[in-house]
Order: structure tokens, then sequence, then C-alpha cells
């Protein structure tokens, strides 16, 4: 598209926006009585209003009906989390037997890998990325110390070309060849969150697999921003969690994915509980452990109906639009936010750069901006101007623009708050 930098424009877009009116589904905070602008979704969604109303229900049902609101409530909690497997499989592209909620993300992982990091003498090594989300790099080192193995010639790390900020696909699928049949398991972030990077999830998990291995994907900024189609590319396990993209509140429940091909197989080894065990005779309260044959059957504890109730309204909104709509306004406005940030970049000669691939399918609703000279005070002059940013050591702001809530002109507004900061660059 041909872009303008001028507040007519923007506002035509919004106009033209179908998504513009879910902006008032939100609630937006204040910095010096204005509302802010906000691009901090990547990090932790903004409030939906409908969120509240669920949240209200839910304490309403356990007022009046205390322990008989597992059977009576409105949405009884008993099996409340199976609500979420059906949209939360249009969002990550899956079977709804595909999908359950608990716990938070990095305790899933830590469970999915007692099932699909099974190392042995000759097959025992971990591909990641370097500087993965530190959580990510502590799971796998202690999963590895689990199992006795050292992590220093087990954990294999995907590296960037010298100066380069980006990984190539070549170099990953060349490192999977290099190391080939002694992997077990490759675990990578499917949207890197330093920089805003997309992985192939889809060639990447499928050139693991020539050599036996075990694919899963830590999705934390993927799901609920970019297109996945987990079961489609074979994918073994992926989780993610709730509270950024898709605005289900501070430490919300978190989401897995587990392909059908492992739900019948009741010799896997897993961290097992009676959540997990067959729905039908759970309270039966049988001594041998007998599994959901579904994702459901490696839940181990009944979920937390208040972190589930405001996950719930919010994917109800994205049942509503649909991926496609969110990704298409999604790759628009991230261009032109990418179009403002250079044009102004050309005003005030700014001295910074774009780490993000510039390449629609690589990248999703987020811009990473390494800053040349005084990053840690334009990032302060930012958010004192009430604009919500996010800062990254040791020299990056990340701007997150969301479809649901972010207009065209706050992503215009934007622009001319960076002009006044000339003198920062």
């Amino acid at each position: 598209m041909t872009f303008e930098n001028t507040l007519a424009y923007a506002k035509s877009l919004d106009e033209k926006d179908p998504l513009a009116k879910y902006r008032d589904e939100f609630n937006f905070p204040e910095v010096n009585g204005k509302q802010v602008i906000y691009f901090t979704g990547n990090s932790l969604g903004l409030q939906p209003k409908r969120a509240v109303e669920y949240v209200n229900e839910v304490m309403k049902d356990w007022g009046a009906l205390a322990v008989e609101g597992h059977f009576y409530a409105e949405k009884p909690w008993w099996d409340y989390h199976e609500r979420l497997s059906e949209p939360l499989s249009r969002i990550v592209g899956a079977k709804s037997s595909e999908i359950t909620v608990m716990n938070t993300l990095t305790v899933n992982l830590h469970l999915l890998m007692t099932t699909f990091y099974r190392p042995t003498a000759s097959k025992y090594k971990i591909i990641c990325e370097e500087k993965a989300f530190p959580s990510d790099q502590y799971l796998i080192q202690s999963q590895v110390r689990l199992h006795g193995l050292d992590p220093k010639e087990t954990i294999i790390e995907l590296k960037k070309r010298p100066g380069e900020h980006n990984f190539r696909l070549e170099d990953i699928l060349e490192k999977i060849d290099e190391v080939g049949e002694e992997i077990a398991l490759v675990l990578i972030g499917g949207l890197n969150y330093y920089t805003g990077q997309v992985f192939d999830i889809k060639t990447i998990t499928a050139h693991a697999h020539q050599y036996g291995a075990k694919v899963g994907w830590d999705l934390a900024h993927a799901a609920g921003n970019i297109a996945l189609k987990l079961h489609e590319w074979n994918v073994d396990f992926a989780a993610w969690c709730s509270y950024k993209y898709m605005n289900a509140g501070p430490g919300s429940v978190s989401g897995c994915f587990i392909h059908e091909r492992y739900h019948t197989d009741k010799d896997l080894i897993r961290l097992a509980g009676w959540w997990g065990h067959n729905k039908e005779r759970r309270f039966l309260m049988e001594k041998k452990f007998d599994a959901v044959e579904s994702a459901h059957g490696w839940q181990i504890s009944n979920p937390s109906i208040l972190s589930l109730a405001p996950y719930l309204a919010s994917i109800e909104m994205f049942d509503e639009v649909g991926m496609e709509a969110l990704i298409t306004k999604q790759r628009e406005i991230t261009a032109y936010l990418e179009f403002i940030m250079e044009d102004v970049a050309k005003a005030v000669n700014a001295n910074y750069e774009l780490i993000t691939p510039k390449k629609e399918t690589e990248r999703g609703s987020q811009l990473s901006v390494f800053l040349h000279g005084k990053g840690k005070d334009l990032f302060s002059y930012l958010m004192n101007e009430g604009v919500i940013v996010d800062w990254r050591e040791p020299n990056v702001v990340r701007l997150a623009p969301v479809p649901f809530y972010t207009s065209y002109e706050d992503i215009y507004r934007f622009g001319e708050i960076l002009k006044k900061a000339d003198s920062l660059f």
C-alpha cells in the first residue's frame, strides 16, 4: 500500500477498518488524564470489558452455590475448561481434541517434555535457539539435568550469522542435518520474543521428523498473533500463555496442543493427575490411571475457573472475528507503523535500526527497534508521554500494535510524539 503520514489519512483507515468497533471492548489505562497509546500487547494484553462480566459470573455462582457450582453453575466448573478447546483450535489450527488449557506456560512445557523428551544413550540432544526466552533456557537445562545429562553436551543452540539480527532458515536446517540421529527434541519459540521474527514451523518440523526427533513449540508470542496450522504441520506438541495477544489477564492459564496421534497411547510417560483420568470414571477414585483420550489426558488438577473465565471471554471475540481478519489488519497496521517510523526517521535523522524482518509472513504484531545512543532515555520519554512500549536489554524497544484495539490514529499520533524526541536520537 501507499501510506500517508497525516491525521486525515489515519482516520480514513479507521473508518474503513471492520475491527474498529472492538476497540471499545477494552479498558485502556490513562497517563496524565489521557488514554494511552498501548503498544505492549505482546507482554500483557488490555483487559476485555466482557472478561469482568465472566469473572463476576463465577464469583456469583461461587457465593450462591459453593461446591454445587461444579455441576449447577450457569457454566458448570466440572467441564469449564472444555469450552475453550473448540475456539482455541480455530486460533492455532488444530482439532478441538488436541487442545487443553491448564497451569501456566513453563509448567506445561515441563509436563510436555516429560512425555516427549525421552533421551537414550545415542539420541539425547535438544536443539533450541540461542538467547531463547529465559524460562525456556531454564526449563531445558533443568530437564537435561533431571535425566543426568550435561547441558553443555546436550543442548545445541541455533546461531545467527555474525552481524545479523535474525535466524536463517537454511542455517537451522543445516544444523538439524549436522546433529542428525542424535536429536531427541527440537524446542523453539515460534516467534522470537526479542526480534519479532516468525520461524518456519512447518518446514523445521518436517525436517526434524526425518531424523525421528520430536518437535515442540513455545507459542507465547505466536498464538493469537500469526497464522498457525499445528495439526496440518504435524507438530508433536506446543504450549502458549494466554495473557499476551489473547488478553486473558496477568498470569492466566496456558493453552496446550498435543497431536492426536498420541491420544490413545496409554504407555506414554506423563505426570498424571486425577483431572486427566477417564472423565466418566473420575469420581470412582480408581487406583490405576486411565488417561482421557484427548489432550485433556495431560491435565493434572482441576483448573482455576477464575483464570479460565477471562480467557473464555477473550477467545469468544476471536471466534467472532476470525484469525483471517485479525491477520489482515495485523499486517496492514504493522506496515503502517513501520512507514510512520521511517518517515519520522527521515525528518529528524533518527539513529535507530529495525531488527524485525520486513517480510509480512516473517513477523507478527511487533516491531523491535535497536536504538543507538540514548535508548533508555527515549523509552522513558515515550512512557511519560503516554506511549506504553516495552524495553529489552541491551538497547531495544518493542512496539506491538494489536489488531483488536490499536487504531491507525494511534500510529499517527505516536509518530507526532516521536518527532518531538529528536534530541534523543
